[in-house]
C-alpha cells in the first residue's frame, strides 16, 4: 500500500504563488506515475498534472503555463508550484498515485489540501 499526505495549501491572494507537496511512504517503489487533482467548490474532482516515471509530464489545459509539476523520486515527494493564482483555481488539491501490484493496478489518493484564492 501506499499512504499519500499533501501539505502547501492555504489562503493566497489573486497573482500569488504556492507550493505543494506530496509525500509518499508505504510501497514507493511500485508508484509508476503520479497526479495532481483538484475539487472546485461545488464540481466534481478534475486532473490538473501527471508526471510518469519516465518524466513525462501532462498538464490541463487550464493550468498550462501556471503549474509546474516535479517530483523528487529519492524523497519521495511530488511537488506542484504554482504561479499566478486565479480565484478560478480554488480548490482542494488531491495527490495520486498509480501503484503496480501483481494483483494489478490500484489508485492510492491523499486527503487533500484546501487552496483559496481571493480577488
Amino acid at each position: 500500500q501506499v499512504q499519500l499526505v499533501e501539505s502547501g495549501g492555504g489562503l493566497v491572494q489573486a497573482g500569488g504563488s504556492l507550493r505543494l507537496s506530496c509525500a509518499a511512504s508505504g510501497s514507493t517503489h511500485a508508484i509508476n506515475l503520479m497526479s495532481w487533482y483538484r475539487q472546485p467548490p461545488g464540481k466534481q474532482r478534475e486532473p490538473v498534472a501527471t508526471i510518469t516515471n519516465s518524466g513525462g509530464i501532462v498538464y490541463a489545459d487550464s493550468v498550462k503555463g501556471r503549474f509546474t509539476i516535479s517530483r523528487d523520486i529519492a524523497e519521495n515527494t511530488l511537488y506542484l508550484q504554482i504561479h499566478n493564482l486565479q480565484p478560478e483555481d480554488t480548490a482542494v488539491y488531491y495527490c495520486h498515485a498509480r501503484v503496480q501490484s501483481t494483483r494489478g493496478l490500484f489508485s492510492s489518493w491523499g486527503q487533500g489540501t484546501q487552496v483559496t484564492v481571493s480577488s
